[in-house]
């Protein structure tokens, strides 16, 4: 027996293995990319012959699993909330047609949201597909989590959700992990076993298998009212007031009260759904003000049978925000106040005014996330604001150059693969009313792979006239450098029996446009725009790509070591702010006075792209700097 501090995601790819799953997908994404990574270092660990994938999307991912758990092996798929959103088809499917290995979702939410376009509370999604749901307040707890959603998704032939959030995700928790090799029994001896009435059932039969889906969630609430993930704390101290709170808002809350000086009897859930209704009911008789505390959403309030004397994020203008992480300032604001005029005593708030104050007082400056130095896709935005200026509609997508909005780049983001269809619609639309304004689209190669194929075909064979840029980095860069289809290697690092060129695969949608080109060349990817754009607008034209190719500084930094080009600015320089504003390279620092730019060398890459940023000439190669006469 060994003790090891661990990542939330980290203690969930160790249930995972530890309980005999064989094969495990995913769709990288923040907070749940680690998952995978831990399930491929504790696979080695412990000798397991678990098969892993980094999937081209979710609903590959859940579909890939899915067929394992059919042929009879324990499956599970990561991915974060809106990944839910593009496996939802298979998910509601699943659902009705059940499973036969157990079968476990883990979908990550992200309240606040610190990554992600939404906080949606994917136990709602659960809810209206009809999947039951265990919500872990810690990693410890979601890796035993795991072990109970793999036993109930056989015991009933259902999908299972495990749904973490951020803050458990990134947490870190001293575990015991066993060490001894042994306790693995090896493959189970199955196979697919054809059920035309469950696995290609017609709409009759999925009638049938949604009243007995029914049935199972009825089984499964009076089984979960009789779980031990559902119980009560501070019993002791009854009165007027409960609470009922799950995931990390559970100790959240306790960690609330202990400051308050308060004893208030408090309900944790770790099964939202089906609600533990027998178990809820009893405890919601015993006070007069229920306060309901969860993220992101409203999903136990919403199945409280008798919400008269609940305070939760229904009520309209109530103590809890609708919307938001329930972090600990907002948790002991909703009690105090809420304690307080039941009548409680409580402690006044451990803040340090003072101390507050003197904070919100610093001039400190308020900087948003911004590109890396050295990354292409800022070459890449800088060149396009250049070619088109601000006359162009420019659609973006989901992923680390949704950044380029900062360089006025990104006048869109929808979601995966958006930025093809939203330059599609833009196109038909000023096509109806004459507006002339040139649309150039961006998109990543991840997410291109990801979603982006069917829009583009879509696209050609509407007759879109628009330049689509594809970034192409090599790799998943926001979520941690995970290899797509265009890798030659896969999730575990082994070589990959094939890789998928985007270059052909976009010839393959049609589009007879095709160019490669390195946009730190400014000069020629200038050309290559304008030539892109030309096509796209002659009589026998259509969408013209241009691939924007140069590796992610930080994945593969072996061009820039081996052509380095350190800069200097001249004293020259007069503060115009134009190179910090136009090309935002974390490196370059105006100066307080705002007298002039300065490079910061500690975190100057030596990538040399300033020096096109300033077009009066002050930002030169270091080995050509001129000293003042």
């Amino acid at each position: 027996m060994i003790s090891q501090t661990v990542l939330g995601n980290e203690a969930i790819a160790i249930g995972i293995i530890e309980n005999g799953c064989r094969v495990v997908t995913a769709y990288p994404g923040t907070p749940s990319s680690e998952i995978l990574a831990g399930v491929i270092k504790h696979k080695k660990r412990l000798e397991r012959d678990v098969y892993t994938e980094w999937s081209i999307n979710e609903k590959v991912a859940f579909e890939i699993a899915l067929a394992a758990s059919w042929t009879g092996l324990r499956a599970a798929v990561a991915m974060k909330q809106v990944g839910l959103n593009v496996a939802s088809d298979p998910l509601f499917s699943a659902a009705y047609t059940g499973v036969r290995g157990g079968f476990v979702i883990i979908c990550a939410d992200d309240p606040g949201p610190h990554s992600s376009q939404t906080e949606q509370d994917s136990r709602l999604m659960a809810l209206v597909a009809k999947v039951p749901v265990f919500d872990p307040s810690t990693p410890a707890e979601a890796r035993e989590m795991v072990k109970d959603a793999f036993t109930l998704s056989e015991l009933y032939k259902i999908p299972v959700i495990l749904r973490p959030t951020t803050r458990l995700c990134h947490a870190v928790q001293s575990l015991i992990i066993d060490g001894d090799h042994s306790s693995d029994d090896g493959i189970p001896s199955v196979k697919f076993q054809r059920d035309p009435p469950r696995w290609t059932a017609t709409p009759k039969f999925r009638n049938l298998l949604h009243i007995e889906l029914n049935k199972k969630l009825i089984d499964i609430a009076d089984e979960f009212s009789d779980s031990s993930l559902n119980y009560i704390v501070e019993a002791d101290g009854a009165g007027k007031v409960g609470i009922i709170a799950s995931g990390v808002a559970f100790h959240t809350t306790q960690q609330a009260l202990h400051e308050l000086g308060v004893r208030v009897p408090i309900l944790k859930i770790g099964t939202p759904f089906p609600l533990p209704q027998k178990l809820v009911n009893s405890f919601c008789a015993q006070f007069e003000t229920l306060i309901v505390l969860e993220e992101p959403d409203a999903c136990i309030e919403m199945q409280i049978q008798d919400r008269n004397h609940v305070k939760g994020r229904l009520e309209l203008h109530g103590s809890v925000p609708g919307a938001g992480e329930l972090t600990p300032e907002v948790v002991f604001s909703i009690l105090s106040k809420t304690l307080s005029e039941a009548g409680y005593k409580v402690n006044p708030s451990p803040e340090d005014v003072e101390l507050a104050t003197l904070i919100k007082g610093l001039p400190l400056p308020v900087k948003p996330p911004r590109l890396c130095p050295g990354c292409s896709h800022r070459s890449a935005f800088f060149a396009m604001k250049r070619t088109f200026g601000s006359n162009a509609i420019y659609p973006g997508d989901i992923g680390c150059y949704t950044l380029g909005t900062n360089l006025r780049a990104v006048d869109t983001f929808v979601d995966m693969g958006a930025s093809i269809t939203m330059a599609n619609g833009f196109f038909q639309a000023n096509r109806l009313v004459k507006d002339e304004r040139p649309v150039v689209a961006t998109i990543g190669d991840s997410t291109f792979l990801h979603s982006g194929v069917a829009p583009l075909i879509n696209a050609v064979h509407t007759g879109a006239r628009f330049v689509l840029l594809i970034l192409d980095n090599h790799t998943t860069a926001m979520t941690g450098f995970q290899p797509t289809a265009a890798n030659d290697y896969l999730a575990d690092r082994t070589e990959a029996p094939r890789k998928v060129s985007i270059p052909d695969l976009v010839r393959a949608c049609g589009v007879e446009y095709v160019n490669i080109a390195d946009p730190y060349d400014q000069e020629d990817f200038i050309r290559i725009l304008k030539e892109a754009q030309a096509h796209a607008q002659s009589p026998d034209g259509g969408v013209a790509v241009l691939i924007a190719e140069r590796p992610c500084t930080l994945y593969d930094q072996s061009p820039i070591l081996e052509y380095p080009i350190p800069v200097v600015i001249t004293e020259e320089c007069d503060g115009c702010r134009y190179c910090t504003e136009a090309f935002e390279c974390p490196a370059l620092v105006l100066r307080p006075d705002k007298s002039r730019v300065d490079v910061n060398y500690s975190v100057c890459v030596d990538c040399g792209q300033c020096i096109d940023a300033c077009h009066k000439g002050f930002i030169v190669p270091k080995l050509l700097e001129i000293s003042p006469s």
